[in-house]
């Protein structure tokens, strides 16, 4: 008995010209492995929103009780008349956006106290550096919405609005800022023996910077000293543009700041601000690059 095999299927070449599945390329794998990092600490933060009210709730309650404690402070105590709590809200803007930048390096030091780390360091990544690339997107978006909240709370207290134009401008000079503050704290965190190190630095510093800038006070209030320390300060030059946008006369042209080294252009302070960030991500790369293989 003759058994007769079924015909072959044949086999589909793919037409000429069509397009091969290509592979993914790098920035694609890059976004997508930063974005699922970002995803996991937003998830993080849902399941304990105590760190985004506390870090608006601080801010505010300075807002608040330091604007109605020099209420009634004299005319012409201020620079060009302004009311003591127009003058204060830059200064509280600029220290809610570095508060939460400083704290940016806490979830990567406790991924290294509790091993996640060392798990993301052997998995096969496209590149290590979406680890810090996560950890930079998540602290600037909780930063700036953070400070959103501050710049809407001062509206409503009657403290000015700086407008469509002059909140770009402001959140450009956050920008600035909370990337200089955030890569000093990455670099902390990776430097850092552990969390109660990184906890008692920024303990250390965030009060002390804010104390010695022009956030409370004008420079020409403050004694020599402390004037010149309060000039070299990154969070002045964040916050004396600022306050000049709520004064309605900021150009990038006009002195914003007068120091006792000079005085500084608006212009002059966004590119101090600009030139701090970059230094101190240069400054932390090869810390990154040896700790991140």
């Amino acid at each position: 008995m003759t058994t007769t095999s079924a015909p072959a299927t044949p086999t589909l070449a793919p037409a000429p010209g069509a397009p091969a599945s290509a592979p993914r390329s790098a920035l694609s794998e890059l976004s997508q492995e930063t974005l699922a990092l970002t995803r996991r600490l937003f998830l993080q933060l849902a399941r304990r929103p105590s760190t985004l009210v506390a870090g608006v709730l601080q801010p505010l309650i300075w807002l608040v009780l330091f604007g109605a404690l020099f209420a009634k402070a004299p005319e012409g105590l201020l620079p060009e008349g302004m009311s003591y709590g127009r003058f204060l809200g830059a200064g509280v803007i600029v220290f809610t956006a570095f508060s939460g930048a400083l704290n940016a390096g806490l979830p990567v030091m406790f991924d290294r106290e509790f091993g996640f780390l060392n798990r993301l360091l052997v998995a096969p990544l496209r590149s290590r550096s979406s680890i810090v690339m996560a950890s930079v997107l998540y602290i600037t978006s909780l930063s700036l919405v953070q400070s959103l909240a501050i710049i809407a709370t001062a509206a409503l207290l009657g403290y000015g609005w700086p407008g469509g134009a002059g909140l770009l401008l402001v959140l450009v000079i956050l920008l600035l800022l909370v990337f200089a503050v955030t890569a000093m704290s990455l670099g902390l965190a990776f430097a850092l023996p552990g969390h109660i190190e990184l906890i008692a630095v920024i303990f250390v510093a965030n009060l002390p910077l804010l104390f010695a800038s022009t956030a409370l006070a004008p420079i020409s209030f403050m004694p020599t000293w402390l004037g010149w320390l309060a000039a070299l300060n990154p969070l002045t030059f964040a916050i004396e543009p600022i306050r000049a946008v709520y004064a309605g006369h900021f150009s990038l042209g006009e002195v914003v700041l007068v120091a006792p080294y000079g005085s500084l252009t608006g212009a002059a302070c966004l590119g101090v601000l600009a030139v701090l960030a970059l230094g101190l991500f240069l400054l932390i790369r090869p810390l990154l690059d040896r700790k991140l293989t």
